[in-house]
């Protein structure tokens, strides 16, 4: 059986990004990596609105019983 060695979470994304600018280009890369960081936008988004309708004493009441 053979042991597998795992790349540090730097080596994969160093790789990672030079297998798509390799594969794409530097600008369809760039702009692939850029589409997750608008889902993180989202989500923060959502976040905010969620936060602005919650009523704090009945969210404290639950979450600290």
């Amino acid at each position: 059986m053979t042991e597998t060695l795992l790349m540090t979470e730097e080596q994969l994304i160093s790789q990672a990004v030079e297998a798509l600018i390799d594969k794409l280009g530097l600008l369809e890369a760039t702009r692939f990596l850029a589409l997750k960081s608008e889902d993180k936008y989202d989500s923060v988004k959502w976040h905010r609105e969620w936060q602005a309708q919650l009523e704090k004493e009945a969210f404290f009441d639950e979450v600290f019983k």
